[in-house]
């Protein structure tokens, strides 16, 4: 026979005071925890919006990022003959050789950063469909100009349209910002890569993108380009590759996610342990009538846990509305891997709700347990006595 839903219910509104504050502490650690996985999931998923399905990255053979790899003239040209590269509108194949290199600009907060600095040429924004400009316009051909992404316009000095940047010896007008629908892009300073090369590489390029024609696959380019012994390449998926790029830190932030949080849980389940510890002592006398009437010691375990469960779900429903409004809002860190500063927004999903909710019951059960098998291991005439 089991103690019905609604008495546990009732019991948790009969403490409405050490319910509250239980609940919110649990909240607390819940928010933080829903915090910290919705800042790595956002990182992770501007690196995977950088890339494209539809698009390839080559690097030098042995590469495993842009900042290590170098490809020269000779190589680019052959790379853009292949017949798997799709063709724009205008019948020249979609193929962008780039250059990638780091600036070190002054933050508007103090300090400096490592910012991108990505030299392309105008088949880029074929290659890739998600670049827009919104506001000024695209650099000119053969001209010291440069555009920001939005992400770092607003974080570093001297880069609002009109302004000029100096780097590589050279001076470099700000003409335009762009967004590329929050990904990692919006990260970086564009510039013409024919402009680039001399400043920074002399005559090497660092990748090569390119938009696979209709019917051609992955394993068939790289079977072709990495076996052509004139080229020398790694060939790699676009998207793959830039998640990859996220790896190393998505993963730290969320074991400090797990470790922080579990730190402050230690006291939320301390709230919850004495919470339902004062519920035991107070309705011994309940707990010996239920015991006499033929409940289970066993589904006195369960009804205790149960409340518990209850008062940490609540927990887990404020620690979620605490978290909420963090969705969306910019931050920026370095990543690891390209030791590149990188924009982007929090993400809370559904799926990381869901977590905190159960995170939350968790901690409710644990904290719950040992009063609840005091409550079911009671002796009947003691607690008829209390």
């Amino acid at each position: 026979m089991k103690i019905p839903l609604i008495y546990n219910l009732r019991s948790v509104m009969q403490r409405p005071a050490s319910t509250a504050m239980t609940a919110v502490s649990i909240g607390l650690v819940v928010g933080v925890f829903v915090a910290m996985l919705a800042l790595a999931t956002g990182f992770r998923a501007a690196l995977a919006k950088t890339g494209s399905p539809d698009n390839v990255i080559v690097l030098r053979q042995g590469a495993n990022d842009e900042l290590s790899s170098g490809i020269t003239r000779e190589t680019a040209r052959i790379i853009a003959s292949f017949p798997h590269i799709a063709a724009g509108d205008d019948g020249l194949p979609l193929v962008s050789p780039e250059i990638y290199v780091l600036l070190n600009p002054d933050r508007k907060t103090g300090g400096i950063g490592n910012v991108v600095a990505r030299g392309v040429n105008d088949r880029a924004f074929g290659v890739r469909k998600g670049v827009r400009i919104v506001a000024g316009r695209k650099f000119n051909s053969g001209a010291s100009e440069v555009i920001i992404g939005r992400r770092i316009a607003e974080r570093f000095v001297n880069m609002d349209v009109g302004d000029s940047l100096e780097f590589g010896g050279r001076r470099w007008a700000v003409v335009g910002h762009f967004a590329s629908d929050g990904s990692g892009f919006e990260s970086e300073v564009w510039g013409e890569n024919e402009q680039f090369m001399p400043v920074f590489r002399g005559q090497v390029y660092q990748s090569v993108i390119f938009r696979l024609a209709p019917g051609a696959t992955l394993d068939e380019v790289k079977r072709v380009m990495e076996t052509d012994p004139r080229i020398q390449v790694s060939v790699r998926d676009e998207q793959d590759f830039y998640t990859s790029q996220s790896g190393i830190l998505s993963t730290t932030l969320r074991i400090m996610a797990v470790f922080i949080s579990g730190i402050m849980s230690i006291g939320a389940i301390f709230g919850a342990v004495n919470t339902m510890y004062a519920a035991v002592s107070s309705r011994s006398p309940e707990i010996a009538v239920m015991l006499t009437l033929g409940f289970k010691p066993r589904s006195v375990l369960a009804s205790f846990l149960t409340e518990a469960a209850v008062i940490a779900l609540i927990g887990g429903v404020l620690g979620c509305l605490f978290a909420l409004p963090i969705n969306g809002l910019a931050t920026s860190t370095t990543n690891w891997q390209s030791f590149s500063e990188v924009g982007f927004a929090f993400r809370v999903t559904p799926a990381l709700l869901l977590y905190g909710l159960m995170f939350s019951v968790v901690m409710g059960l644990v904290g719950g347990f040992f009063p609840a098998w005091r409550a079911a291991r009671q002796p009947v005439v003691q607690a008829l006595r209390a």
